[in-house]
């Protein structure tokens, strides 16, 4: 039986070594992708049994030139950028790791919150500069029975609730497809989204990114929001209205705002959001740890070959017909 091909359309790793580690169970042909552009991607891909994506864009284009694809892995949590309906439609397998950085992120979120809150990077910044105000800072307000709002109730927010809790935090959340019980038992309220934006003090993005929730955060619902309010988003950049959030930030509608991600990934040197004292960016980190991408090279791999061995994923994200 000949190998399967298995094409890497693009990476972020330093090594692909666990991948190929896992591949060559079956004595995988691996190909690299010399960049991520769609006649790049196809001059591998084509012929290939199985694709590895990161960050590129596997769009109904690319999916239609697929001659012998039977799944497609997703290096990450979220697909949006795949087709999927097209790749369910040509009875392609998509899978994903839903589960590689709960740690992580909430940790990164729990921080960004934190640090916005006390004021760490802002006070960082004037002693940095040689100014020590101590009321420069001010006001800062007790995070102890605060409100922090989840938009997205998936596997990261379950894990940063009890994070949060454990600042004495009260936790809500705003996510149509949860069980009401799930979130009860993890001591978290779900609440319509109108309520999540007007009884906040904290407001932390966990929803992927669908037309569904594309700039959900926009300036009808900055206004909604608590002034004092502050923004946290290690979601997906689209997410938020950057224009409308940096309006909102001149005209004080919220107090301040840390993103891990942006809409436009570099921002560009005239982006609105920079070199402004209350907002906190970092540049799409949250997953990161040497231990998460060990495990995320590893279940993306794994699931390529349960599927080229005939056997069903641990993480389909969607369900091709036969």
């Amino acid at each position: 039986m000949k190998p399967p091909l298995v094409a890497v359309t693009d990476s972020v790793f330093a090594s692909l070594e666990p991948t190929y580690k896992i591949l060559s169970k079956l004595n995988a042909d691996i190909r690299l992708a010399k960049e991520s552009t769609p006649n790049a991607i196809l001059e591998v891909a084509r012929k290939a049994n199985a694709l590895l994506v990161t960050y590129a864009n596997i769009t109904s284009e690319i999916i239609n030139e697929l001659e012998n694809c039977r799944v497609i892995g997703r290096f990450g949590i979220g697909v949006d950028n795949i087709d999927l309906d097209r790749a369910t439609k040509a009875g392609i397998q998509v899978c994903y790791v839903p589960d590689y950085c709960l740690d992580e992120v909430s940790d990164h979120a729990m921080s960004l919150l934190l640090s916005l809150a006390r004021k760490i990077s802002f006070g960082n910044h004037q002693v940095q500069s040689l100014s020590w105000k101590a009321k420069s800072v001010a006001p800062i307000w007790r995070i102890r029975d605060r409100i922090l709002g989840l938009y997205g109730f998936g596997k990261i927010p379950q894990v940063l609730a009890a994070k949060a809790q454990a600042f004495n935090l009260n936790v809500i959340a705003h996510d149509p497809y949860v069980d009401p019980d799930l979130a009860a038992n993890l001591g978290v309220e779900l609440v319509s989204f109108e309520s999540l934006l007007e009884q906040s003090d904290y407001i932390s993005i966990h929803a992927p990114l669908t037309s569904e929730t594309h700039h959900a955060f926009n300036a009808d619902t900055f206004l909604k929001m608590k002034p004092e309010a502050l923004l946290i988003n290690t979601a997906r950049g689209a997410l938020i209205d950057e224009q409308a959030l940096a309006s909102a930030l001149d005209q004080d509608q919220l107090a301040g705002v840390a993103l891990d991600v942006m809409e436009t990934e570099p921002p560009t040197g005239d982006s609105s959001l920079l070199k402004r004292d209350n907002v906190i960016l970092t540049p799409h980190t949250a997953f990161y740890s040497e231990e998460a991408l060990l495990e995320l090279q590893t279940k993306a791999a794994e699931d390529v070959v349960r599927v080229l061995s005939g056997n069903q994923p641990r993480y389909p994200i969607n369900k091709p017909p036969g």
